[in-house]
């Protein structure tokens, strides 16, 4: 698979992302070598292979994972301190959303 200009245009797009001419050949490039690399990886044989969620999951002292456990959290009035703006509760955030 091959990735084109106008691909790496529309995912900028999306991504709210302006580049020159030539940080868009630059990208074009760059996408084009992850790409191959997932199809060096999609050619791995992986027939027998356990599916895991986590790489570490099996070496529980790697401290990959840990057990769940319940601590208190911050009050939320000692959290809205820290803000830049807060109202009634919240956190006040610029629109995103046009």
């Amino acid at each position: 698979m091959s990735i084109t200009p106008k691909e790496v245009r529309r995912i900028a797009e999306l991504a709210h992302l302006e580049f020159s001419p030539a940080e868009l050949e630059r990208f074009v490039g760059q996408f084009q070598r992850i790409l191959d690399y997932f199809e060096q990886l999609r050619q791995v044989d992986t027939k027998g292979v356990e599916p895991t969620y986590h790489g570490l999951a099996e070496i529980p002292e790697a401290g990959a994972v840990r057990p769940d456990r319940n601590q208190p959290s911050l009050a939320p009035e000692t959290v809205l301190e820290g803000a830049p703006k807060a109202r009634k509760g919240y956190f006040r955030v610029p629109r995103v959303i046009e």
